[in-house]
């Protein structure tokens, strides 16, 4: 197969879109970093509260790894284009499959990051409702016991 320049030019509104939809789950990350600093600040020293910040240093530490493996991505990109423009197809296709290699990495990390955000919340409903197993079983059963 031919590698053109049309087709890493493919990569870049799926590669832009991602780099944006990683940005904004950061910034909602940094928003709630900061409320859980303020509640922290208040005095409000609670076991759950721990286990929420130890989760947050960890997807804050897995959405920056998201993000650079995505600006590898891109930048492989980039550059595979511009050996396409000088004819040094080799070089260039190893830079697309670096590009590739880099953007599905990137995703594998965002969804590690996805289970583990849902175990944030979790971890946020359990402490709101006092609950040991928010599992939908342990939901019908206590249903049936009050019954």
């Amino acid at each position: 197969m031919e590698l053109t320049i049309n087709i890493p030019a493919l990569l870049f509104p799926a590669i832009s879109l991602i780099m944006l939809a990683y940005t904004n789950r950061f910034l909602a990350l940094a928003s709630l970093v900061r409320s859980l600093k303020s509640k922290y600040e208040d005095g409000d020293k609670n076991a759950a509260l721990h286990k929420q910040i130890e989760n947050l240093r960890y997807r804050l530490r897995l959405i920056k790894n998201m993000q650079a493996f995505g600006v590898l991505s891109f930048a492989s990109c980039l550059f595979c284009m511009f050996f396409i423009y000088l004819e040094w197809n080799t070089f260039a296709e190893i830079l697309f499959a670096l590009s590739l290699i880099f953007f599905m990495i990137s995703l594998i990390i965002s969804l590690i990051e996805i289970q583990i955000s849902t175990k944030a919340l979790e971890l946020e409903l359990s402490s709101l409702e006092e609950l040991d197993n928010p599992s939908i079983v342990s939901r019908f059963k206590k249903k049936f016991d009050k019954d």
